[in-house]
């Protein structure tokens, strides 16, 4: 058998236990899979977004903004829902607002803050990059819907248990 029609989980999982780790092999695996999992949806998404010269941290804030009833939010706001550092969404923003999908401003009712609103542009792309994650991602994730809903669940179970906060929908 070649390396290619071997799968390097598995390998590694049972090196795990050959080692004595047997305790630890399924959990291994399992983050390993989940890892590698990942790194094949992003090269999915990655061919939707690269064509509009977005990255998938830049689409978020694009649809979060898009998702804001005033089409704007304060910068705190969005490292807030988006659960990063400020300097990467300071990063993104910036990068959007080169492109013209994003500007900033300061309200006169507080100067300390700083609003990102989208702009008609940004709206724009924004839509063409869900239509195009929709249609090659979204929609097909590789699952049946039930299998898609149920691994969603365990995920959340994974994400509860390292202290996200997750609601039932």
């Amino acid at each position: 058998m070649s390396d290619r029609e071997r799968d390097p989980i598995r390998e590694a999982r049972s090196q795990w236990a050959k080692h004595g780790w047997s305790d630890a092999a399924d959990g291994m695996a399992m983050v390993t899979s989940i890892f590698r999992v990942q790194q094949l949806l992003m090269e999915r998404i990655n061919a939707v977004l690269r064509p509009l010269d977005l990255s998938f941290a830049r689409y978020e804030v694009l649809m979060l903004l898009s998702f804001s009833s005033a089409g704007a939010m304060p910068m705190t706001r969005l490292g807030s829902l988006l659960q990063v550092h400020p300097t990467s969404v300071t990063s993104a923003v910036a990068r959007l607002e080169r492109q013209g999908f994003v500007q900033r401003s300061r309200p006169e009712t507080d100067r300390r803050v700083v609003l990102a609103s989208i702009t008609s542009r940004g709206h724009d792309v924004a839509q063409l990059a869900t239509e195009g994650l929709n249609r090659d991602v979204f929609d097909s994730p590789g699952l049946a819907q039930a299998e898609t809903v149920e691994l969603t669940g365990l995920l959340a179970r994974l994400r509860v248990a390292a202290g996200d906060v997750v609601t039932e929908a």
